[in-house]
This record gives C-alpha cells, sequence and structure tokens, in this order.
C-alpha cells in the first residue's frame, strides 16, 4: 500500500468546484434581476433634534420625494441614466439607476408638524425637531447643611 502525501488545498479546491456547479445549477432557468439601488443613510441626534442625512449624488430634488405618514418617514425617488450616452460603449458600469424607496419608524418624541427637508451636493438632510416636552432638562442640584 503506498503512501499518498496529503494536500488540503486540492481538497479545498475540490470543495469549491461542487459549490460553484451547486450554485450552477440551482441559478440555471432563472434571471438574475439586478440589486436594487438603496441610497446610503446616517442618522444621528442632537439636543433639539433627530438628523437624517442620505447621499443622493446626480440627482434632482424635482426626483426626490419625502413625506411622514402614520409616524413613518419615506423618502423615495428615482435616478435616471442619462440618456445621451451610448450604453454599448461602457466598459462598465457600477452605478445603480432607477427607482428607491427607504422608510424610517419615527421616535414619539419627533414633532412631525415641523420636520425640514434641504437637498445640497448631493446630501439630502432631514431634521426632525424634537417636541419640546422631550428635550432634556438640567435639573440643578441644591446642597443643604
Amino acid at each position: 500500500m503506498a503512501i499518498l502525501k496529503w494536500d488540503p488545498f486540492k481538497e479545498l479546491q475540490a470543495l469549491q468546484e461542487r459549490i460553484d456547479k451547486l450554485f450552477e445549477e440551482s441559478m440555471r432557468g432563472r434571471d438574475i434581476a439586478p440589486a436594487a439601488w438603496t441610497p446610503a443613510v446616517d442618522i444621528y441626534e442632537t439636543d433639539d433634534a433627530i438628523i437624517l442625512e442620505a447621499e443622493l449624488p446626480g440627482m434632482n430634488e424635482k426626483d426626490i420625494e419625502v413625506k411622514i405618514e402614520d409616524n413613518v418617514l419615506t423618502i423615495r425617488g428615482e435616478r435616471k441614466f442619462e440618456e445621451e450616452r451610448n450604453e454599448e460603449n461602457y466598459y462598465r458600469m457600477e452605478r445603480f439607476y432607477g427607482t428607491f424607496q427607504r422608510s424610517f419608524t419615527l421616535p414619539p418624541n419627533v414633532d412631525t408638524e415641523k420636520v425640514k427637508a434641504e437637498y445640497k451636493k448631493g446630501i439630502l438632510k432631514v431634521t426632525l425637531p424634537k417636541k419640546e416636552q422631550a428635550k432634556p432638562k438640567q435639573i440643578k442640584i441644591e446642597v443643604k447643611e
């Protein structure tokens, strides 16, 4: 009986080939839709408000909609592909185009009547002011002797 040298990389390669084959078989006959575009969002809090900033580069403000309904903030819009370019001449397209929608449930301390939205340099900034009673109040401690 001959002694064979164990090669862990050969086993890993065989495993990778089996996984690739399994994936190909499971996707055969299906159309794979491109991933939906979802803009990146930063949310932070100040003493007076909650601020939401969304990256929406290359968009016009008329293509963006911000609304609050049933205490849910919804941002929706569409980034349109510039038609004057010929798609056949592209070597690579990594930017996403099309419609998007993001929804955020608001905490009860947001005053929905005073919400403001502004769009500048590709960043949508939504300011969600806090209700007066929700703001933290500093209480002075008296020292008695």
